[in-house]
């Protein structure tokens, strides 16, 4: 028997894939999403309006889409990777010229209903057109310079748009996503150290341009790395951020202060309570082990996707699952540091849990991809 026998005759087919979800999965973002529900109400001071809400409608229609996203073949969305890619690049363009400026940055296009942040979605894009460039590369080129120059600029020119909007975060996230998909497609480890050499002259340039004409950063940004490496400088301004949320951290103790309880949040010490510091809210309400419980949770999430990468029978599948699963990681680590004080504020969402459309939509149909991958798997 051929594989392609094998993979037409073990596949499951219309309403059966319904079966063959990763149920176990479901439950684990459902849990999450529901903590970020509780969290949200809880820092509008037990009201469901104006975050609660609105994050459940969005996880209703977000759920909906994954459920969509995982009943169309992987093959599929291998072909639709290149549009999809194109379609994102086509919207950071749009955002350049049109977008919806907030808080001192141009970053939305307004639907009515909501404010799409076409950054979110190319972090999912990003990662299927590359897992679907390596698919297509033969194993024997992934290294040659060539080769490896064209996934470069499929990642900087999203970086590039993303910067001058500015959004140093998602860039990050777009840089490290990208080079972990490479990673794991096989590209010799020297290009990586290059890149590390290179990354730390950059960070010495970044520091070296601070107040010339050729500045690199904006001044908010180079506030951000001095209230990163000693908040106490400025505890009133720049550093007001994270000084209030260690503070909130440090006053949960081991199992916290109480639903709704939280001095810091309830009482507006705590800035972006709702969206880029609610898991300082979490720690405060519910100590140590609320906030471990939810690490956890995310942790769980990232293996089950890696199980669904290793059991894949195509390059694809695998590539684009461990891609998405590298860029979850990404997302939940580099908040709970930033908000720690381990890592520069940088505006990442708490996935899953922060308040925001686009973030919550775009994390679901990336779920949903897993989903379609753990489905359509031969058997």
């Amino acid at each position: 028997m051929s594989f392609l026998e094998y993979n037409v005759k073990f596949t499951p087919t219309g309403w059966r894939k319904i079966l063959y979800l990763n149920w176990a999965l479901i439950l684990l973002i459902t849990a999450v999403a529901s903590i970020g529900f509780l969290m949200l109400y809880s820092v509008a001071g037990g009201a469901m309006r104006p975050w609660a809400e609105p994050q459940m409608e969005r996880f209703a229609l977000g759920f909906v889409a994954m459920l969509v996203v995982a009943m169309v073949p992987i093959w599929f969305w291998r072909n639709m990777s290149a549009l999809a890619f194109g379609i994102s690049v086509i919207l950071l363009l749009y955002v350049e010229f049109f977008g919806t400026v907030g808080m001192g940055a141009q970053r939305w296009i307004n639907l009515g209903f909501m404010r799409l942040q076409p950054s979110e979605l190319t972090k999912i894009t990003l990662v299927m057109i590359l897992a679907a460039y390596y698919d297509w590369l033969d194993l024997s080129k992934k290294s040659r310079p060539l080769f490896v120059l064209i996934p470069l600029v499929i990642i900087l020119v999203p970086v590039y748009l993303t910067l001058r909007q500015p959004d140093l975060g998602t860039a990050l996230l777009l840089l490290m996503g990208g080079g972990g998909v490479m990673f794991i497609a096989g590209v010799h480890w020297a290009y990586f150290v290059t890149v590390i050499g290179g990354a730390v002259g950059a960070v010495a340039a970044v520091f070296a341009s601070r107040g010339t004409p050729w500045q690199l950063l904006q001044n908010y940004q180079y506030r951000r790395i001095d209230t990163f490496l000693d908040p106490t400088t400025d505890p009133l301004g720049a550093g007001y951020h994270i000084t209030q949320s260690q503070i909130a951290l440090g006053s949960g103790g081991w199992t916290g202060r109480g639903f709704m309880q939280g001095t810091q949040s309830r009482l507006n010490f705590l800035p972006e309570k709702h969206t880029d510091f609610i898991f300082t809210t979490l720690a405060e309400e519910f100590g140590f082990i609320g906030a471990a419980s939810l690490l956890v949770l995310y942790l769980l999430i990232l293996a089950f996707c890696l199980v669904t990468a290793f059991q894949a029978k195509d390059r694809f599948a695998s590539l684009m699952t461990v891609g998405i699963a590298v860029a979850f990681f990404l997302y939940f680590s580099i908040n709970m540091a930033m908000v720690m004080g381990l890592a520069p504020v940088v505006g990442v969402p708490l996935p899953l849990v922060s308040y925001g459309g686009s973030a919550m939509l775009v994390l679901m149909v990336a779920f949903g991809l897993v989903q379609s991958a753990h489905i359509h798997r031969p058997r």
